[in-house]
Protein backbone atom coordinates (compact mmCIF):
# COMPACT_ATOMS: atom_id res chain seq x y z
CA UNK A 1 0.00 0.00 0.00
CA UNK A 2 1.47 3.42 -1.23
CA UNK A 3 2.23 5.30 1.98
CA UNK A 4 2.09 8.67 -0.40
CA UNK A 5 -1.93 7.74 -1.31
CA UNK A 6 -2.15 6.86 2.73
CA UNK A 7 -0.75 9.84 3.65
CA UNK A 8 -3.04 12.04 1.03
CA UNK A 9 -5.92 10.25 1.94
CA UNK A 10 -5.67 11.12 5.61
CA UNK A 11 -4.99 14.79 4.91
CA UNK A 12 -7.88 15.02 2.85
CA UNK A 13 -9.85 14.70 6.13
CA UNK A 14 -9.16 18.52 6.96
CA UNK A 15 -9.74 19.97 4.02
CA UNK A 16 -13.38 19.59 3.58
CA UNK A 17 -15.24 21.97 0.84
CA UNK A 18 -12.46 21.46 -1.98
CA UNK A 19 -15.03 18.67 -3.73
CA UNK A 20 -14.70 15.02 -3.65
CA UNK A 21 -12.81 14.26 -6.91
CA UNK A 22 -9.18 13.96 -4.83
CA UNK A 23 -10.65 11.75 -2.04
CA UNK A 24 -12.36 9.37 -4.86
CA UNK A 25 -9.14 9.40 -6.69
CA UNK A 26 -7.13 8.24 -3.50
CA UNK A 27 -9.23 5.77 -2.19
CA UNK A 28 -9.70 4.24 -5.96
CA UNK A 29 -5.97 3.38 -6.07
CA UNK A 30 -6.09 2.37 -2.43
CA UNK A 31 -8.77 -0.28 -2.86
CA UNK A 32 -6.52 -2.11 -5.24
CA UNK A 33 -3.64 -2.34 -3.39
CA UNK A 34 -2.47 -4.47 -0.03
CA UNK A 35 -1.73 -3.17 3.25
CA UNK A 36 2.19 -3.78 3.72
CA UNK A 37 2.05 -4.02 7.61
CA UNK A 38 -0.76 -3.95 10.73
CA UNK A 39 -0.23 -0.27 11.10
CA UNK A 40 -0.60 1.10 7.28
CA UNK A 41 -4.04 -1.40 7.64
CA UNK A 42 -5.21 0.54 10.97
CA UNK A 43 -4.07 3.93 9.19
CA UNK A 44 -6.47 3.11 6.18
CA UNK A 45 -9.33 1.47 8.19
CA UNK A 46 -9.40 4.45 10.84
CA UNK A 47 -9.37 7.06 7.71
CA UNK A 48 -12.27 5.10 5.85
CA UNK A 49 -14.42 5.14 9.19
CA UNK A 50 -14.00 9.02 9.50
CA UNK A 51 -15.31 9.50 6.05
CA UNK A 52 -18.03 7.23 7.08
CA UNK A 53 -19.41 9.16 9.49
CA UNK A 54 -18.08 12.75 7.79
CA UNK A 55 -18.61 11.74 4.30
CA UNK A 56 -18.24 14.59 1.16
CA UNK A 57 -20.98 12.87 -0.71
CA UNK A 58 -22.61 9.70 -1.78
CA UNK A 59 -20.43 8.47 -3.84
CA UNK A 60 -17.35 8.81 -1.04
CA UNK A 61 -19.79 7.01 1.65
CA UNK A 62 -20.83 4.32 -1.43
CA UNK A 63 -16.68 3.94 -2.24
CA UNK A 64 -16.02 3.30 1.53
CA UNK A 65 -18.61 1.09 2.57
CA UNK A 66 -17.49 -1.34 -0.31
CA UNK A 67 -13.62 -1.19 0.92
CA UNK A 68 -14.87 -1.68 4.27
CA UNK A 69 -16.65 -4.74 3.17
CA UNK A 70 -12.98 -6.21 2.19
CA UNK A 71 -11.40 -5.79 5.56
CA UNK A 72 -12.21 -9.06 7.18
CA UNK A 73 -9.89 -10.51 3.78
CA UNK A 74 -7.42 -7.94 4.10
CA UNK A 75 -6.60 -8.96 7.98
CA UNK A 76 -6.41 -12.48 6.69
CA UNK A 77 -3.86 -11.86 4.47
CA UNK A 78 -1.81 -10.31 6.73
CA UNK A 79 -2.28 -12.73 9.05
CA UNK A 80 -1.20 -15.82 6.86
CA UNK A 81 1.57 -13.71 5.18
CA UNK A 82 2.67 -13.89 9.06
CA UNK A 83 2.99 -10.39 9.89
CA UNK A 84 2.37 -8.61 12.93
CA UNK A 85 -0.87 -7.77 13.99
CA UNK A 86 -0.50 -6.86 17.52
CA UNK A 87 -0.86 -3.28 16.59
CA UNK A 88 -4.59 -4.21 15.91
CA UNK A 89 -4.64 -5.04 19.38
CA UNK A 90 -4.19 -1.46 20.78
CA UNK A 91 -7.84 -0.11 22.71
CA UNK A 92 -7.59 2.76 20.59
CA UNK A 93 -7.72 1.17 17.66
CA UNK A 94 -8.70 -2.26 18.40
CA UNK A 95 -12.14 -3.54 16.51
CA UNK A 96 -11.84 -4.64 13.43
CA UNK A 97 -13.25 -7.03 11.64
CA UNK A 98 -11.24 -10.69 11.50
CA UNK A 99 -9.85 -9.99 15.23
CA UNK A 100 -10.67 -10.61 18.75
CA UNK A 101 -11.02 -9.16 21.96
CA UNK A 102 -8.85 -10.57 25.39
CA UNK A 103 -9.93 -8.85 28.92
CA UNK A 104 -11.00 -9.31 32.06
CA UNK A 105 -14.56 -8.17 31.61
CA UNK A 106 -16.63 -7.57 35.11
CA UNK A 107 -19.57 -10.50 35.13
CA UNK A 108 -22.80 -8.42 34.42
CA UNK A 109 -20.74 -7.93 30.74
CA UNK A 110 -19.72 -11.62 30.67
CA UNK A 111 -23.16 -12.86 31.48
CA UNK A 112 -24.28 -10.86 28.67
CA UNK A 113 -21.45 -11.92 26.21
CA UNK A 114 -22.47 -15.82 27.17
CA UNK A 115 -26.23 -14.97 26.53
CA UNK A 116 -25.68 -13.11 23.00
CA UNK A 117 -22.33 -14.71 21.98
CA UNK A 118 -22.26 -18.15 23.15
CA UNK A 119 -20.30 -19.62 20.29
CA UNK A 120 -18.13 -16.29 20.41
CA UNK A 121 -16.49 -16.25 23.67
CA UNK A 122 -13.92 -18.55 25.61
CA UNK A 123 -11.28 -18.30 28.14
CA UNK A 124 -8.21 -17.63 27.92
CA UNK A 125 -6.20 -20.24 29.40
CA UNK A 126 -2.68 -19.23 28.35
CA UNK A 127 -2.92 -16.13 30.83
CA UNK A 128 -4.43 -17.92 33.68
CA UNK A 129 -2.66 -16.90 36.52
CA UNK A 130 -5.05 -16.89 39.44
CA UNK A 131 -5.29 -20.71 40.57
CA UNK A 132 -5.77 -19.86 44.29
CA UNK A 133 -8.68 -17.83 43.42
CA UNK A 134 -10.17 -20.51 40.98
CA UNK A 135 -9.37 -23.32 43.84
CA UNK A 136 -11.25 -21.30 46.56
CA UNK A 137 -14.12 -20.42 44.96
CA UNK A 138 -14.88 -23.34 42.34
CA UNK A 139 -15.59 -26.21 44.88
CA UNK A 140 -19.04 -25.06 45.71
CA UNK A 141 -19.64 -26.27 41.47
CA UNK A 142 -16.97 -29.01 41.33
CA UNK A 143 -17.90 -31.68 44.37
CA UNK A 144 -14.45 -32.79 45.86
CA UNK A 145 -11.93 -30.10 44.17
CA UNK A 146 -10.87 -29.21 47.68
CA UNK A 147 -9.26 -32.54 48.07
CA UNK A 148 -7.21 -31.43 45.09
CA UNK A 149 -7.11 -27.49 45.39
CA UNK A 150 -5.73 -27.39 48.96
CA UNK A 151 -3.29 -29.37 49.34
CA UNK A 152 -1.60 -30.43 45.24
CA UNK A 153 0.55 -27.97 43.64
CA UNK A 154 -0.05 -27.66 40.15
CA UNK A 155 -3.87 -28.64 40.02
CA UNK A 156 -5.74 -29.37 36.49
CA UNK A 157 -8.03 -27.20 36.77
CA UNK A 158 -9.20 -27.26 32.95
CA UNK A 159 -9.38 -31.19 33.26
CA UNK A 160 -11.62 -31.22 36.64
CA UNK A 161 -13.59 -28.46 34.32
CA UNK A 162 -13.91 -30.68 31.69
CA UNK A 163 -15.35 -33.62 33.10
CA UNK A 164 -18.10 -31.55 34.59
CA UNK A 165 -19.03 -29.77 31.57
CA UNK A 166 -19.65 -32.31 29.43
CA UNK A 167 -20.62 -30.65 25.89
CA UNK A 168 -21.39 -27.42 26.95
CA UNK A 169 -19.21 -24.42 26.15
CA UNK A 170 -16.83 -23.83 29.81
CA UNK A 171 -17.64 -20.63 29.90
CA UNK A 172 -21.19 -20.61 29.56
CA UNK A 173 -21.57 -22.88 32.32
CA UNK A 174 -19.59 -21.32 34.79
CA UNK A 175 -21.82 -18.33 34.08
CA UNK A 176 -24.65 -21.09 34.73
CA UNK A 177 -23.46 -22.13 38.00
CA UNK A 178 -22.94 -18.48 39.19
CA UNK A 179 -26.22 -17.88 38.23
CA UNK A 180 -27.50 -20.88 40.15
CA UNK A 181 -26.02 -19.84 43.68
CA UNK A 182 -29.11 -19.02 45.15
CA UNK A 183 -30.08 -22.74 45.24
CA UNK A 184 -26.99 -23.61 47.04
CA UNK A 185 -26.51 -24.50 50.13
CA UNK A 186 -24.77 -22.41 52.25
CA UNK A 187 -20.76 -22.97 53.21
CA UNK A 188 -20.69 -20.25 55.53
CA UNK A 189 -20.99 -21.42 59.54
CA UNK A 190 -23.33 -18.15 60.03
CA UNK A 191 -25.69 -19.06 57.11
CA UNK A 192 -26.56 -22.37 57.76
CA UNK A 193 -29.34 -24.24 55.61
CA UNK A 194 -30.51 -23.25 51.95
CA UNK A 195 -30.35 -19.72 50.84
CA UNK A 196 -33.34 -18.17 49.59
CA UNK A 197 -31.44 -15.71 47.84
CA UNK A 198 -27.54 -14.36 47.17
CA UNK A 199 -27.16 -10.59 46.24
CA UNK A 200 -26.27 -9.75 43.14
CA UNK A 201 -22.92 -8.51 44.28
CA UNK A 202 -22.06 -10.88 46.47
CA UNK A 203 -22.33 -13.46 43.19
CA UNK A 204 -20.80 -10.51 40.98
CA UNK A 205 -17.91 -10.72 43.72
CA UNK A 206 -17.23 -13.91 43.75
CA UNK A 207 -17.07 -14.29 39.79
CA UNK A 208 -14.99 -11.25 39.59
CA UNK A 209 -12.73 -12.88 42.20
CA UNK A 210 -11.53 -15.21 39.71
CA UNK A 211 -9.87 -12.97 37.38
CA UNK A 212 -10.76 -15.05 34.10
CA UNK A 213 -9.87 -13.07 31.00
CA UNK A 214 -12.42 -14.04 27.87
CA UNK A 215 -11.53 -13.49 24.26
CA UNK A 216 -14.38 -12.35 22.58
CA UNK A 217 -13.78 -13.24 18.58
CA UNK A 218 -16.77 -10.97 17.45
CA UNK A 219 -18.56 -11.19 14.40
CA UNK A 220 -18.11 -8.41 11.62
CA UNK A 221 -21.63 -7.18 13.12
CA UNK A 222 -20.29 -6.43 15.78
CA UNK A 223 -16.87 -5.32 15.20
CA UNK A 224 -15.99 -1.63 14.88
CA UNK A 225 -15.71 -2.16 10.92
CA UNK A 226 -19.28 -2.72 10.10
CA UNK A 227 -20.97 -1.43 13.35
CA UNK A 228 -23.72 1.45 12.22
CA UNK A 229 -26.76 2.13 12.92
CA UNK A 230 -29.22 2.77 9.40
CA UNK A 231 -29.92 6.35 9.11
CA UNK A 232 -32.91 7.69 7.10
CA UNK A 233 -30.95 10.91 5.97
CA UNK A 234 -27.23 11.51 5.31
CA UNK A 235 -25.78 15.01 6.49
CA UNK A 236 -23.13 15.40 3.63
CA UNK A 237 -20.22 17.92 4.07
CA UNK A 238 -19.69 19.95 1.41
CA UNK A 239 -18.48 22.64 3.46
CA UNK A 240 -15.40 22.91 5.72
CA UNK A 241 -16.16 21.18 9.28
CA UNK A 242 -17.05 23.53 12.31
CA UNK A 243 -13.78 24.63 14.47
CA UNK A 244 -13.28 25.07 17.52
CA UNK A 245 -12.98 28.95 17.70
CA UNK A 246 -15.97 29.02 15.68
CA UNK A 247 -18.11 27.77 18.77
CA UNK A 248 -19.55 29.73 21.97
CA UNK A 249 -20.71 27.29 24.43
CA UNK A 250 -22.90 30.10 26.12
CA UNK A 251 -24.59 30.18 23.11
CA UNK A 252 -25.44 26.77 22.54
CA UNK A 253 -26.31 26.54 25.63
CA UNK A 254 -29.14 29.39 25.10
CA UNK A 255 -30.50 28.02 21.82
CA UNK A 256 -33.89 26.20 20.88
CA UNK A 257 -34.94 23.15 22.99
CA UNK A 258 -33.72 20.46 20.88
CA UNK A 259 -36.55 17.65 20.32
CA UNK A 260 -36.47 14.21 22.70
CA UNK A 261 -38.28 11.35 22.26
CA UNK A 262 -38.38 7.86 23.99
CA UNK A 263 -37.89 4.55 22.38
CA UNK A 264 -39.35 1.61 23.05
CA UNK A 265 -37.77 -0.56 25.68
CA UNK A 266 -37.25 -3.30 22.49
CA UNK A 267 -35.15 -0.37 20.68
CA UNK A 268 -33.62 0.49 24.05
CA UNK A 269 -31.78 -2.88 24.20
CA UNK A 270 -30.92 -2.89 20.85
CA UNK A 271 -28.96 0.40 21.21
CA UNK A 272 -27.63 -0.85 25.03
CA UNK A 273 -26.24 -3.86 22.75
CA UNK A 274 -24.64 -1.43 20.34
CA UNK A 275 -23.10 0.20 23.49
CA UNK A 276 -21.88 -2.64 25.05
CA UNK A 277 -20.43 -3.67 21.82
CA UNK A 278 -18.86 -0.55 20.76
CA UNK A 279 -17.46 -0.31 24.55
CA UNK A 280 -16.27 -4.26 24.96
CA UNK A 281 -14.19 -4.30 21.26
CA UNK A 282 -11.98 -1.61 23.02
CA UNK A 283 -11.34 -2.84 26.16
CA UNK A 284 -13.86 -0.63 27.83
CA UNK A 285 -16.35 -0.98 30.22
CA UNK A 286 -19.27 2.04 30.97
CA UNK A 287 -21.77 1.65 33.89
CA UNK A 288 -24.21 3.52 32.29
CA UNK A 289 -23.92 0.80 29.31
CA UNK A 290 -22.98 -2.59 31.16
CA UNK A 291 -26.38 -1.24 33.69
CA UNK A 292 -28.78 0.92 31.25
CA UNK A 293 -31.86 0.82 31.95
CA UNK A 294 -33.54 0.17 28.22
CA UNK A 295 -37.19 1.24 30.02
CA UNK A 296 -36.04 4.52 29.61
CA UNK A 297 -33.82 5.33 26.46
CA UNK A 298 -34.02 8.91 25.14
CA UNK A 299 -33.30 9.62 21.46
CA UNK A 300 -32.70 13.42 20.36
CA UNK A 301 -31.03 14.65 16.90
CA UNK A 302 -28.54 17.78 17.59
CA UNK A 303 -28.16 18.10 13.91
CA UNK A 304 -25.74 17.41 11.42
CA UNK A 305 -25.94 14.02 11.06
CA UNK A 306 -25.81 13.71 14.76
CA UNK A 307 -28.04 11.36 17.28
CA UNK A 308 -27.61 10.66 20.83
CA UNK A 309 -29.60 8.24 23.60
CA UNK A 310 -29.48 8.63 26.47
CA UNK A 311 -29.51 6.43 29.11
CA UNK A 312 -30.35 6.26 32.94
CA UNK A 313 -30.24 3.37 35.34
CA UNK A 314 -32.07 1.06 37.73
CA UNK A 315 -32.63 1.63 41.38
CA UNK A 316 -29.99 -1.04 42.21
CA UNK A 317 -27.27 0.13 40.41
CA UNK A 318 -27.59 4.01 40.58
CA UNK A 319 -25.04 6.17 42.95
CA UNK A 320 -25.51 7.03 46.85
CA UNK A 321 -25.95 10.84 45.42
CA UNK A 322 -25.46 12.08 42.47
CA UNK A 323 -28.24 10.83 39.79
CA UNK A 324 -26.07 8.81 36.59
CA UNK A 325 -27.10 9.44 33.01
CA UNK A 326 -24.63 8.05 30.15
CA UNK A 327 -25.47 8.67 26.52
CA UNK A 328 -23.90 7.30 22.96
CA UNK A 329 -23.44 9.73 20.12
CA UNK A 330 -23.79 8.51 16.42
CA UNK A 331 -23.17 10.33 13.57
CA UNK A 332 -24.47 9.39 10.70
CA UNK A 333 -25.16 6.29 12.34
CA UNK A 334 -21.31 5.52 13.67
CA UNK A 335 -20.51 5.64 16.98
CA UNK A 336 -18.17 8.28 17.56
CA UNK A 337 -18.45 9.19 21.18
CA UNK A 338 -20.09 8.53 24.66
CA UNK A 339 -20.80 11.04 27.29
CA UNK A 340 -20.97 10.19 31.23
CA UNK A 341 -22.70 12.86 33.43
CA UNK A 342 -22.72 12.90 37.27
CA UNK A 343 -25.29 15.03 38.95
CA UNK A 344 -26.20 17.17 42.33
CA UNK A 345 -28.77 19.70 41.93
CA UNK A 346 -27.24 21.85 39.02
CA UNK A 347 -23.80 20.57 39.01
CA UNK A 348 -22.68 17.86 36.37
CA UNK A 349 -19.86 16.02 36.15
CA UNK A 350 -18.98 15.92 32.47
CA UNK A 351 -17.02 12.72 30.63
CA UNK A 352 -17.16 13.61 27.26
CA UNK A 353 -14.90 11.10 24.96
CA UNK A 354 -14.57 11.13 21.31
CA UNK A 355 -13.04 8.23 20.05
CA UNK A 356 -9.67 8.36 18.46
CA UNK A 357 -10.99 7.72 15.17
CA UNK A 358 -13.27 10.99 14.61
CA UNK A 359 -11.05 13.44 16.54
CA UNK A 360 -10.74 15.57 13.57
CA UNK A 361 -13.88 15.77 13.39
CA UNK A 362 -16.15 18.84 15.08
CA UNK A 363 -15.66 17.85 18.40
CA UNK A 364 -16.41 21.27 20.40
CA UNK A 365 -19.95 21.50 18.21
CA UNK A 366 -21.08 17.83 19.45
CA UNK A 367 -19.53 18.41 22.93
CA UNK A 368 -21.77 22.36 22.74
CA UNK A 369 -24.61 20.18 21.79
CA UNK A 370 -24.78 17.52 24.33
CA UNK A 371 -24.21 19.96 27.35
CA UNK A 372 -27.16 21.69 25.85
CA UNK A 373 -29.44 18.45 25.90
CA UNK A 374 -27.99 17.96 29.36
CA UNK A 375 -29.37 21.22 30.57
CA UNK A 376 -32.77 20.54 28.75
CA UNK A 377 -33.58 17.18 30.20
CA UNK A 378 -31.96 17.73 33.87
CA UNK A 379 -31.61 21.31 34.64
CA UNK A 380 -28.24 21.28 34.94
CA UNK A 381 -26.07 24.86 35.12
CA UNK A 382 -23.15 24.04 36.32
CA UNK A 383 -20.68 21.74 33.90
CA UNK A 384 -17.48 20.46 35.83
CA UNK A 385 -14.31 18.66 34.33
CA UNK A 386 -12.53 15.74 36.40
CA UNK A 387 -8.58 16.67 36.20
CA UNK A 388 -8.33 13.09 35.11
CA UNK A 389 -10.01 14.36 31.55
CA UNK A 390 -7.59 17.12 30.89
CA UNK A 391 -4.58 15.02 31.50
CA UNK A 392 -4.11 14.16 35.60
CA UNK A 393 -2.49 10.85 35.92
CA UNK A 394 -3.83 10.84 31.68
CA UNK A 395 -1.14 11.45 29.34
CA UNK A 396 -3.36 11.19 26.56
CA UNK A 397 -4.90 14.47 27.77
CA UNK A 398 -1.44 15.41 27.72
CA UNK A 399 -0.61 14.88 24.50
CA UNK A 400 -4.24 16.18 22.84
CA UNK A 401 -3.83 19.60 24.85
CA UNK A 402 -7.58 18.90 26.38
CA UNK A 403 -7.15 21.63 29.27
CA UNK A 404 -6.92 24.22 26.55
CA UNK A 405 -9.91 22.28 24.21
CA UNK A 406 -12.06 23.31 27.76
CA UNK A 407 -9.89 26.37 28.19
CA UNK A 408 -11.00 27.93 24.70
CA UNK A 409 -14.77 26.60 25.21
CA UNK A 410 -14.89 28.92 28.57
CA UNK A 411 -14.06 26.59 31.19
CA UNK A 412 -12.19 27.79 34.51
CA UNK A 413 -9.64 26.17 36.83
CA UNK A 414 -11.37 26.96 40.14
CA UNK A 415 -7.87 26.52 42.39
CA UNK A 416 -7.09 30.32 41.98
CA UNK A 417 -3.23 29.57 41.54
CA UNK A 418 -3.92 27.22 38.38
CA UNK A 419 -6.32 30.29 37.16
CA UNK A 420 -3.64 32.32 37.04
CA UNK A 421 -0.99 30.27 35.40
CA UNK A 422 -3.72 29.72 32.58
CA UNK A 423 -4.29 33.21 32.21
CA UNK A 424 -0.20 33.47 32.35
CA UNK A 425 -0.22 31.11 29.97
CA UNK A 426 -2.61 33.05 27.57
CA UNK A 427 -0.72 36.22 27.93
CA UNK A 428 2.13 34.48 26.14
CA UNK A 429 0.43 33.28 23.27
CA UNK A 430 -1.14 35.95 22.66
CA UNK A 431 2.37 38.10 22.72
CA UNK A 432 3.77 34.91 20.47
CA UNK A 433 1.43 33.32 18.11
CA UNK A 434 3.86 30.06 17.96
CA UNK A 435 4.23 29.64 21.99
CA UNK A 436 3.22 25.73 22.67
CA UNK A 437 2.36 25.09 26.50
CA UNK A 438 4.84 22.74 27.39
CA UNK A 439 4.10 19.02 28.95
CA UNK A 440 5.14 20.33 32.47
CA UNK A 441 3.06 23.20 32.21
CA UNK A 442 -0.09 21.36 30.96
CA UNK A 443 0.53 18.72 33.97
CA UNK A 444 0.02 21.45 36.47
CA UNK A 445 -2.77 23.27 34.99
CA UNK A 446 -4.25 19.47 34.89
CA UNK A 447 -4.08 19.18 38.75
CA UNK A 448 -8.02 20.54 39.49
CA UNK A 449 -11.07 21.09 38.36
CA UNK A 450 -12.81 23.28 35.76
CA UNK A 451 -16.20 24.48 36.06
CA UNK A 452 -18.74 26.36 33.05
CA UNK A 453 -21.03 27.58 34.69
CA UNK A 454 -24.12 29.19 32.27
CA UNK A 455 -25.28 32.80 33.00
CA UNK A 456 -27.66 33.07 35.91
CA UNK A 457 -25.86 30.21 37.72
CA UNK A 458 -24.18 31.47 41.05
CA UNK A 459 -20.75 32.33 40.48
CA UNK A 460 -17.95 29.95 43.05
CA UNK A 461 -20.77 28.33 44.52
CA UNK A 462 -19.25 24.81 43.59
CA UNK A 463 -16.02 25.88 43.21
CA UNK A 464 -14.89 23.70 46.71
CA UNK A 465 -16.86 20.89 46.19
CA UNK A 466 -16.02 17.07 45.93
CA UNK A 467 -18.94 14.27 46.10
CA UNK A 468 -16.15 12.55 48.20
CA UNK A 469 -16.04 15.25 51.07
CA UNK A 470 -19.25 14.09 51.50
CA UNK A 471 -18.32 10.70 52.14
CA UNK A 472 -14.86 11.21 53.87
CA UNK A 473 -17.68 13.33 56.45
CA UNK A 474 -19.41 10.65 56.75
CA UNK A 475 -16.18 8.06 57.82
CA UNK A 476 -15.29 10.69 60.46
CA UNK A 477 -18.76 10.70 62.01
CA UNK A 478 -18.59 7.00 61.77
CA UNK A 479 -15.64 6.70 63.72
CA UNK A 480 -16.62 9.61 66.27
CA UNK A 481 -20.05 8.67 67.23
CA UNK A 482 -20.67 5.21 66.19
CA UNK A 483 -17.26 3.00 67.25
CA UNK A 484 -17.00 2.75 63.30
CA UNK A 485 -19.66 0.35 63.11
CA UNK A 486 -21.71 0.66 59.71
CA UNK A 487 -24.53 -0.77 60.59
CA UNK A 488 -25.28 1.30 63.58
CA UNK A 489 -25.10 4.62 61.82
CA UNK A 490 -27.60 3.16 59.29
CA UNK A 491 -29.77 2.45 61.23
CA UNK A 492 -29.80 5.10 63.80
CA UNK A 493 -29.87 7.80 60.18
CA UNK A 494 -32.47 5.59 59.13
CA UNK A 495 -35.24 5.84 61.92
CA UNK A 496 -34.42 9.41 62.15
CA UNK A 497 -34.67 10.37 58.70
CA UNK A 498 -37.36 8.38 58.44
CA UNK A 499 -39.35 9.64 61.18
CA UNK A 500 -38.48 13.17 60.35
CA UNK A 501 -40.12 13.29 56.65
CA UNK A 502 -42.73 10.67 57.48
CA UNK A 503 -42.00 8.01 54.97
CA UNK A 504 -41.83 4.04 55.76
CA UNK A 505 -38.26 2.85 53.89
CA UNK A 506 -39.26 -0.85 55.14
CA UNK A 507 -42.22 -1.16 53.22
CA UNK A 508 -39.77 -0.32 49.83
CA UNK A 509 -38.02 -2.83 47.68
CA UNK A 510 -34.67 -3.60 48.59
CA UNK A 511 -33.12 -2.24 46.37
CA UNK A 512 -34.96 1.59 47.11
CA UNK A 513 -34.44 0.76 50.73
CA UNK A 514 -30.41 0.67 49.65
CA UNK A 515 -30.81 3.91 47.98
CA UNK A 516 -32.86 5.68 50.81
CA UNK A 517 -30.22 4.45 53.61
CA UNK A 518 -27.05 6.42 51.52
CA UNK A 519 -29.59 9.24 51.41
CA UNK A 520 -30.44 9.03 54.93
CA UNK A 521 -27.02 8.57 56.14
CA UNK A 522 -26.14 12.58 54.50
CA UNK A 523 -29.45 14.15 55.80
CA UNK A 524 -28.34 12.83 59.24
CA UNK A 525 -25.57 14.70 59.05
CA UNK A 526 -27.39 18.20 58.24
CA UNK A 527 -27.11 19.98 61.93
CA UNK A 528 -30.72 21.80 61.92
CA UNK A 529 -32.74 19.41 59.52
CA UNK A 530 -35.11 18.94 62.72
CA UNK A 531 -35.93 23.14 62.25
CA UNK A 532 -37.14 22.40 58.62
CA UNK A 533 -40.45 23.85 58.03
CA UNK A 534 -43.12 21.19 56.99
CA UNK A 535 -43.31 21.82 53.23
CA UNK A 536 -39.32 21.57 53.57
CA UNK A 537 -39.72 18.26 55.13
CA UNK A 538 -42.59 17.32 52.54
CA UNK A 539 -40.19 18.15 49.64
CA UNK A 540 -36.86 16.35 50.77
CA UNK A 541 -39.27 13.16 51.42
CA UNK A 542 -40.15 13.78 47.56
CA UNK A 543 -36.55 13.56 46.56
CA UNK A 544 -35.73 10.85 48.43
CA UNK A 545 -39.23 8.82 47.00
CA UNK A 546 -37.82 10.21 43.15
CA UNK A 547 -33.85 8.82 44.06
CA UNK A 548 -35.08 5.57 45.20
CA UNK A 549 -38.54 4.74 42.74
CA UNK A 550 -38.51 7.13 40.35
CA UNK A 551 -36.95 8.80 37.17
CA UNK A 552 -33.17 10.50 38.29
CA UNK A 553 -34.14 13.16 36.01
CA UNK A 554 -37.17 14.44 38.42
CA UNK A 555 -34.78 13.66 41.28
CA UNK A 556 -32.73 16.63 40.50
CA UNK A 557 -35.08 18.64 39.67
CA UNK A 558 -36.71 18.72 43.07
CA UNK A 559 -33.13 18.88 44.05
CA UNK A 560 -32.80 22.37 42.35
CA UNK A 561 -36.15 23.64 44.40
CA UNK A 562 -34.87 22.87 47.73
CA UNK A 563 -32.27 25.50 48.53
CA UNK A 564 -32.06 24.30 52.09
CA UNK A 565 -30.81 21.25 51.02
CA UNK A 566 -28.51 22.72 48.48
CA UNK A 567 -27.10 25.23 50.89
CA UNK A 568 -26.32 22.10 53.53
CA UNK A 569 -25.47 19.69 50.84
CA UNK A 570 -22.51 22.31 49.24
CA UNK A 571 -21.52 23.01 52.79
CA UNK A 572 -20.75 19.58 53.56
CA UNK A 573 -18.92 18.89 50.60
CA UNK A 574 -16.47 21.62 50.52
Amino acid sequence: MATENLLELDNLKRRFGSGDAKILRALKLLSKSKSADGQSLIRFHETLLFFRAYPQSARVLHQVENILKSFGKRVLQLRESGEDLTPLDDPEVSGLTGTSVTSNFSYRIVRWLVEKYPRQVSIDWDSFTEEDRFGAQMPRFLPLLEEDALVEAHVPYREWLDEARGRVNELGWIIARFESLSLLPARYPDEPGLRTSLPYEVTAEAYDSLKLNVTWKFSNRASRTAMKLPVRKVFFHRQPLIQRREISLATELASPEIKVARISRAAGEKILDMARETSAVRYRELHGFTYGDASRVLKAHLGRGVDIFVMGVPPQHRLPLRAYHAALIFKNGVPVAYFEGLSIFERMESGFNLYYTFRDGETAWIFARVLRLMNQLLGVTVFSIDPYQVGHKNEEGIESGAFWFYRKLGFRPVRPSLLKLAQSEERRMAADSMHRTPARTLRKLAAGHMLFEMTGARSGKWDRFLVRNIGLAVQRRMAHKFAGEAHKMRRHSNEVVACLLGLKPEDWREAEQAVFESQAIVLAMIPDIDGWNSTERKNAASILEAKARGNEARYLRLMQKHARLREAVIKLGS
